[in-house]
C-alpha cells in the first residue's frame, strides 16, 4: 500500500469519528476540499463508499464502520508507539490532550502547568473545559479530570485533589433584604443563582447532605449561567444566592463580601480525579504530567 493511500486511511478515520469534514479540517490543519477529494480518491481506490454525505453531515456507512473499527485502533497504537519514542529524549516531548470542567481547570491543572511547563519546552498540553461527562475515548483525548464519583469504572483514576465541599453564599446586601435558610427546602423561596449542565439536560439541582441524609433540591431565580466567575460576580453583587466550590469562596467569606449559609449541609465528598483507560500506553510526557498532578495521601 502507497503511503498516500496510509494518510487517506488515516484521514478517514479523523472525519468518520468527527461525523464532519469541517472538524477534521480544523484538526488536521488541512482544507475542507483538500479533505474531500482524498476521501474521494480513497472511495474509488476501494470501490466502495464509506462516508454518507449531506448539506449538514457526514458519516459513515456500513462499510466505513466496518473499516472504522478496524483501522482507527491500529493509528491509536501507531501514535502511542510513536509517543513513546520521547523516552530516547533527554526531556519528554509530545503533545497531550485534556479534558476537565472549569473548576477543576484553574484550581488543578493550571498551578500544575505553571511548574510543569518552564522545564519541559517539547511538551505540548491542549486542555478542553467541558462540562459534559466527555467519553475521552471517542473524542481522542488522553485523560480527563473529572470528581471520583463521576469516573467511569473501567478507567484509571488518580487523585488530583483534596476532598471537596460546596458553600451556599449570598451578598451582606443580600441577607438584608432575605431572612437566611435554615434548611435547603428554604432555598425554594430564594433567588438562586442557577447554572445550566449538559449532563443534566437541565438546571443543575443543588446537593446537599447532612448525618446520612441527602437532598437535591431545584432552585430557581432571574439568572443561570454556565460558567463559575459570573456567578460568583452575581453573589457579590447582590443578585441572589449561589451554589460554589467552597475553595472559591472562603477568602470573600473571611473578608465579609459574602455570607455562608448552610454549612452544616455541605458535607465533604470526593475530590477531583484524572482519568484515563486502562489499556493505554503510558508515555514518558503523560507519566510526567500524571505524577505532578498526583494528590499525596
Amino acid at each position: 500500500m502507497s503511503m498516500e493511500s496510509y494518510d487517506q486511511l488515516a484521514i478517514f478515520s479523523i472525519v468518520a469519528r468527527e461525523r464532519s469534514f469541517t472538524r477534521a479540517a480544523a484538526k488536521l490543519g488541512l482544507s475542507q476540499p483538500a479533505l474531500s477529494r482524498s476521501m474521494r480518491q480513497l472511495e474509488e481506490r476501494l470501490g466502495v463508499r464509506l462516508l454518507a454525505r449531506t448539506t449538514r453531515s457526514v458519516s459513515p456507512t456500513e462499510a466505513g464502520e466496518h473499516l472504522l473499527k478496524v483501522v482507527a485502533p491500529r493509528f491509536e497504537e501507531i501514535s502511542s508507539e510513536l509517543a513513546l519514542l520521547s523516552e530516547f529524549r533527554d526531556k519528554p516531548a509530545g503533545k497531550l490532550r485534556i479534558t476537565a470542567g472549569e473548576h477543576p481547570a484553574i484550581t488543578v491543572l493550571q498551578p500544575v502547568l505553571e511548574k510543569l511547563l518552564p522545564d519541559n519546552p517539547d511538551l505540548n498540553i491542549e486542555i478542553i473545559v467541558d462540562y459534559g461527562l466527555t467519553d475521552i475515548v471517542a473524542e481522542n483525548f488522553d485523560a480527563g479530570v473529572r470528581l471520583g464519583e463521576q469516573v467511569a469504572k473501567d478507567m484509571i483514576a488518580v487523585r488530583v485533589g483534596p476532598d471537596m465541599r460546596m458553600a451556599v453564599v449570598g451578598s451582606p446586601d443580600y441577607f438584608a433584604r432575605h431572612p437566611r435558610p435554615k434548611t435547603p427546602h428554604d432555598l425554594t423561596g430564594h433567588n438562586c443563582i442557577t447554572i445550566r449542565l449538559p449532563t443534566y439536560g437541565g438546571i443543575f439541582p443543588w446537593e446537599f447532605e447532612k448525618k446520612g441524609q441527602e437532598l437535591k433540591v431545584r432552585v430557581e431565580g432571574q439568572l443561570v449561567f454556565n460558567n463559575i466567575a459570573m456567578r460568583l460576580d452575581a453573589a457579590l453583587k447582590g443578585l441572589g444566592l449561589a451554589y460554589m466550590p467552597e475553595d472559591l469562596v472562603e477568602t470573600h467569606v473571611a473578608e465579609g463580601r459574602l455570607v455562608r449559609v448552610l454549612s452544616d449541609w455541605c458535607e465533604p465528598f470526593s475530590g477531583y480525579h484524572l482519568y484515563y483507560p486502562s489499556r493505554r500506553q503510558t508515555s514518558p510526557a503523560f507519566t510526567l504530567f500524571r505524577d505532578a498532578l498526583q494528590y499525596p495521601d
